[in-house]
């Protein structure tokens, strides 16, 4: 199966453990300006600037100007993709995952397995 590359630059863009705490920050917390963002981090804002600007190239963000600030928030387009990517998996291990369960429901067998 070929990877999907909008998928694909969303988990990469999420697979810095910076950019999924940012990404995290603004699911809970909504829309907030890059230097609201950047205090919690120990890492300078150009650092933060840069991390914003790889979750906007992967669809993850979106910037706009509020006065003289630059308010990021997550895209919900990027979100559903990520959803709807998953579903088709959690299907096939949904299955394994019952037919496991069955399966170490069975009684022992005194016989070792060959």
């Amino acid at each position: 199966m070929a990877a999907n590359p909008a998928i694909t630059a969303i988990f990469g863009a999420l697979s810095d453990p910076t950019r999924l705490a940012i990404v995290e920050r603004l699911l809970k917390e909504g829309e907030r300006s890059a230097g609201e963002i950047a205090e919690p981090f120990p890492i300078s804002k150009p650092a933060i600037s840069k991390h914003l600007r790889v979750l906007e190239h992967a669809g993850l963000i979106e910037r706009r100007v509020a006065r003289q600030w630059r308010v990021c928030r997550v895209r919900p387009e990027a979100i559903r993709a990520v959803d709807d990517w998953m579903r088709q998996y959690r299907k096939f291990w949904q299955g394994s995952f019952d037919r496991l369960e069955q399966a170490l429901a069975l009684p022992d067998t005194e016989e070792p397995l060959p």
